[in-house]
């Protein structure tokens, strides 16, 4: 029966004919690092953002490298993070000289358990760094709350959250420092790039600075470097990508609503009573992830599947485990909850051009692989 299907990826990026026509456009111009794509793709961010200033970067990596600086994170300082997240996220601390703190996550919802952070936090904490899993809000006012009363910055890593929404405010809209991501993997792209949103306290001009190897024009119209920058900056030809998705941002938000409530409809109830309460009107489903039975193999489930002709990925194996991290002092069962969902998650099909009956394929197949074990 899969000889006649075709292989079904667990992502897939979207790009409509209109913005592949910006981008030849883009290439013919003969501007093509940043310029004029890239100042329309930031203004459009900040209407987004109801008119916060955003400033887009190559990478949601270099946004939040720059977002720690900015927020004064230095050497020697801690900064409190989730375990379970991409590497990135605790990479940019230890690049900076400083030390991640992790604090497990919560069981249920998957992100940084809120009611353990402030055990985690001393005199050498200097900002909190949480992370909407799959693109599952963390709670802000819960999160502000802890920020506030012991005076610390935030910098929200909502590189899988663009489009979700928290207390009926979409994400990036309040707040303090917030970082996205357009990876081709996210919800909506640039190919490769990232965006800071500021708060108003910062300086744009300092920012931008260290965007872009410290240079700026000093008084005399010179070309000057007074801080140690990076090299950062966002390209036009991913700036006009940008554009084009983010005009689909609410078209591809609710079909990927559509999507998942298509899978509540047809997961297992085993698999179902392993999920976080939806929510469809705060998360954005930028992943459907389901724990799998503690008896299944999860490389030979995902090789089972493979067969079937459906991708699956892995999202994702605890930041402590990893090699480097061991290296600075953590150990296996230091995050019970992060462990048990690093070691049994796996996260399912879900991109824009996917149908409903794609789900029901999935979930066949699910049915199909798991009575086997």
């Amino acid at each position: 029966m899969t000889d006649n299907l075709s292989f079904l990826p667990f992502t897939r990026p979207f790009i409509d004919e209109a913005t592949i026509a910006d981008v030849v456009e883009v290439l013919r111009s003969g501007w093509l690092t940043g310029g004029p794509k890239v100042a329309e793709f930031e203004s459009a961010l900040s209407d987004y953002c109801s008119g916060r200033r955003v400033r887009v970067f190559n990478s949601a990596t270099s946004a939040l490298s720059v977002a720690l600086k900015l927020a004064g994170v230095g050497y020697g300082d801690q900064v409190i993070t989730t375990p379970l997240t991409w590497v990135a996220t605790s990479n940019v601390v230890i690049e900076l000289g400083a030390h991640p703190v992790f604090v497990d996550v919560n069981a249920q919802t998957r992100n940084i358990d809120l009611n353990a952070i402030r055990a985690a936090i001393t005199p050498r904490t200097r900002a909190l760094l949480p992370v909407d899993l799959a693109g599952s809000p963390v709670n802000r006012k819960q999160l502000y709350d802890i920020a506030k009363e012991h005076q610390l910055r935030v910098i929200e890593d909502a590189a899988q959250s663009l489009g979700a929404s928290w207390d009926g405010e979409p994400i990036g809209t309040s707040g303090d420092f917030i970082v996205f991501s357009f990876h081709a993997n996210k919800n909506i792209t640039s190919g490769e790039g990232g965006a800071l949103v500021l708060p108003a306290d910062i300086d744009v001009k300092l920012c931008e600075k260290l965007r872009l190897q410290g240079v700026y024009l000093n008084v005399d119209s010179e070309i000057d470097v007074d801080v140690l920058g990076i090299k950062a900056n966002m390209t036009d030809i991913a700036a006009a990508i940008g554009l084009g998705q983010l005009r689909l941002l609410n078209k591809i938000t609710e079909k990927r609503r559509l999507l998942a409530a298509a899978y509540f409809d047809q997961l297992p109830n085993n698999i179902l009573l392993s999920l976080p309460e939806p929510n469809f009107d705060n998360k954005n489903w930028h992943m459907f992830q389901i724990l799998l039975p503690e008896h299944v193999n999860r490389k030979a489930f995902i090789e089972a599947m493979k067969n079937e002709k459906i991708g699956i990925g892995i999202h994702y194996r605890p930041i402590h485990l990893f090699s480097l991290y061991r290296e600075l002092g953590y150990s296996i069962g230091d995050f019970p909850n992060a462990e048990m969902i690093g070691r049994r998650t796996i996260t399912l099909p879900l991109f824009a051009e996917m149908q409903v009956t794609d789900v029901h394929r999935v979930c066949q197949a699910i049915r199909k692989v798991l009575s086997c074990f």
